[in-house]
This record gives structure tokens, C-alpha cells and sequence, in this order.
């Protein structure tokens, strides 16, 4: 019998090289996105922001992506570049989400990086409850702040994940979790 904790205890990634075909459609996108944005935001400061990569866009993104790691590493091998050209086209969609840090702000930037996070895994954690997958990626380009320039982003902007949703092509198995007890301490005086 499904608990109401049952959605937290089965949730898992789906690699987005086995993730196809459909992707929610725009309405249940709407309603993820709505509901994923609901996270704790101290302040007030909504200190993240959403870019939907689809279609085309995808691959244009790893052309462009593909460009600068050549240029960074000259001697990076076809193989690697193949990666670095395709490794936003298997997932039929892709959300990057963006931390917009407020450095003047009273609440501290890690905070404001947590809740760009939760928001990130809210959209996780919604698509396996509307039955797809997701993957939250990073990876070089997050970092990068030549990708950011393509992506539009300002200087106080960086990316926190990249998500990666469609539907589970396979079934993949949970991995190992740690054991609580390993986790968890009880702070006394």
C-alpha cells in the first residue's frame, strides 16, 4: 500500500541518454514548472530563473558548446567532441535552471543557491510524479561563463543543473543508498 512518502522513496534518475519521446506537453509542463517554482525563498528574492531547450535548440547548443571545447582543448579527440555536441539532444527536453544571486542582498548566497537547487529538484521530483523521467546534469558548461553568455545569462547568474526530462525508454533499477543510521547523530549538551 502506497504511504504518503512513497513518491520520495521511489524517486530516481533516469540517465537522459534512456530518457525519449514524449515530454510533457505544454500544459503539464506549465503545471511542473508552477508547481517546482513553490520552493522555501528566504527574502523573497525569487533568486532563480528557468530556459527551456527543445528541438533544435538542443543541438544548436551543442554546436556552440562543441566550438569552445575544441577551442579550450585542441587536442580533445573526435569521440569527446561527438559527446560534447549531443550530450543535450537525447532528453527531448531540457530545463537549465539558473541561480540569480543577489551579492547585496541580506541573505547569504548559499542560501539563494539552495533554493535556484530546490527548485531544480522540485522539477525532478514533479516529472516522476506525472510519470516521466529526469536527470539533473552540470558538468563543464554549467560553469562556464562563455556558455552563460550564450545562455543570456547576466554576471550575477550562473547555472545550478541542467534538467534533463522525457520518458524512461528503460527500466532502471535504484541504486544503493546509504543507510540512515550511518547519517543521522543526535547532538546532546
Amino acid at each position: 500500500m502506497p504511504t504518503a512518502l512513497s513518491l520520495l522513496q521511489q524517486r530516481h534518475s533516469v540517465p537522459s541518454r534512456q530518457l525519449g519521446e514524449p515530454a510533457p506537453d505544454e500544459a503539464t509542463l506549465h503545471e511542473l514548472l508552477e508547481a517546482a517554482i513553490r520552493v522555501p525563498d528566504h527574502g523573497k528574492l525569487v533568486p532563480f530563473r528557468l530556459i527551456r531547450l527543445q528541438g533544435e535548440a538542443k543541438l544548436a547548443f551543442g554546436e556552440q558548446l562543441a566550438a569552445i571545447a575544441i577551442r579550450n582543448h585542441p587536442e580533445m579527440s573526435d569521440a569527446k567532441l561527438e559527446k560534447e555536441r549531443l550530450r543535450y539532444t537525447f532528453a527531448p527536453l531540457v530545463i537549465a535552471v539558473v541561480a540569480r544571486l543577489q551579492p547585496d542582498s541580506k541573505v547569504p548566497e548559499i542560501e539563494q543557491k539552495l533554493c535556484a537547487g530546490n527548485v531544480a529538484y522540485n522539477i525532478l521530483l514533479g516529472a516522476y510524479a506525472l510519470g516521466y523521467g529526469g536527470q539533473w546534469l552540470t558538468g563543464w558548461a554549467a560553469y562556464d561563463r562563455e556558455v552563460a553568455g550564450i545562455l543570456g545569462l547576466a554576471e550575477h547568474e550562473h547555472v545550478v543543473s541542467f534538467v534533463h526530462l522525457g520518458t524512461p525508454q528503460i527500466e532502471v533499477p535504484d541504486r544503493d543508498r546509504p543507510a540512515l543510521t550511518d547519517l543521522l547523530s543526535t547532538w546532546t549538551p
